[in-house]
């Protein structure tokens, strides 16, 4: 048996077994780079006038809001200067329930709560949870890792399948004149599974490296040691008045770290401790993730800890990319949109497949 017929049945086996689960994956997936921007748009209250956010003020009203919320609070710092996105990690109505924070939107001035809810519970974020967990939480996120690597062999095995014999590239690149539904169902296949072949092993390899952590970790360490930030000890305060305010934490961490942007501020508790500031360092190609810290002491403010993630070797340049080659947000607008394409791209190709497939087997009876 030749490598083509073993790769055929392998693609043959591999699609009928989960190729509908990669179609949900896929397609979830699709509707998600554009998350942020269908939620605002299913939420008319967030479309706001731009105005600089006001950290501080929008900090003092989610005090006195949720009063018994006294742990860190986590602002988003967008780019389009609209409403202030805020979220808060393991609210107590929500133990138990997995990754559950509290999402607050406030007005720019900080003064108005537009909108709550919760993660899981409004549309975009449970197409999250279906996209990377399959609703099943902690074990869905491992099913999902694995589905990513068998979508590698999936798409490894069509390429195998199509690959043409020397001298013979141009002919197995044309659509040939055919009369038969089955042969112009191959060639649109072909020619599909051809021109998203590149983003969908993308894809799939970025899914699977960010679905499965510690297996990726384990790997890449092999060859690169893996850095973290270094988490100062929480030095806990009663005078909680007497803490620095976001605005000047910000300030200290972008003068801490020259030529970066902020990402996202992380509060200290009610008690004390510190602010921890993300930032995307020059460099770092994600701009809602990026894995730079500066940890700011909340009653002295001193800068206590400073992790620029570009200086910290091959590992941890590598994890720093998974995340905005997976969106496209790498690419920019062009990218997004052949990344929603490619989302779409598996459904078309597990449906022209499936039927040339459900033809063939009609045909033998």
């Amino acid at each position: 048996m030749n490598f083509r017929k073993v790769s055929r049945r392998l693609h043959l086996w591999c699609s009928l077994s989960i190729g509908a689960l990669l179609v949900l994956i896929s397609l979830s997936g699709a509707a998600l780079v554009y998350y942020v921007e269908i939620d605002r748009l299913l939420h008319p209250a967030l479309d706001v006038a731009p105005q600089y956010p006001d950290w501080d003020k929008a900090l003092a009203t989610l005090r006195t809001a949720y009063p018994d919320k006294t742990g860190a609070w986590r602002f988003e710092v967008t780019m389009d200067n609209g409403a202030i996105p805020a979220r808060y990690n393991n609210p107590s109505e929500k133990i138990g329930q997995g990754f559950t924070p509290m999402m607050v939107w406030l007005s720019p001035d900080g003064t108005q709560i537009l909108r709550r809810d919760y993660w899981g519970d409004y549309l975009m974020t449970w197409l999250y949870n279906l996209h990377f967990q399959l609703l099943m939480g902690d074990t869905g996120t491992v099913i999902v890792g694995y589905l990513g690597l068998f979508s590698l062999v999936l798409l490894f095995t069509g390429l195998l399948s199509w690959w043409p014999s020397n001298g013979q590239w141009l002919k197995a690149l044309r659509f040939k004149k055919r009369s038969a539904i089955i042969g112009l169902l191959y060639d649109w296949h072909k020619i599909t599974g051809l021109l998203f072949l590149l983003p969908l092993l993308l894809l799939s390899l970025t899914g699977t490296m960010l679905a499965l952590p510690a297996e990726t970790r384990s790997i890449l360490t092999l060859f690169s040691e893996l850095k973290q930030p270094t988490v100062p000890k929480v030095v806990v305060t009663t005078q909680g008045n007497l803490l620095i305010v976001p605005s000047i934490a910000a300030r200290l961490a972008l003068t801490a770290l020259p030529d970066a942007k902020l990402a996202w501020i992380e509060t200290p508790t009610t008690k004390g401790g510190f602010y921890r500031i993300r930032l995307q360092a020059q460099q770092e190609p994600s701009r809602r993730f990026p894995h730079s810290y500066v940890f700011i002491d909340a009653a002295t403010a001193q800068v206590m800890s400073i992790f620029d993630n570009t200086k910290q070797g091959a590992t941890n340049t590598i994890l720093g990319w998974l995340h905005p080659l997976h969106d496209g947000s790498v690419f920019g607008n062009l990218g997004k949109v052949v990344w929603l394409l490619s989302g779409f791209s598996y459904l078309l190709l597990f449906v022209l497949g499936l039927w040339r497939w459900l033809l063939k087997q009609f045909r033998s009876y």
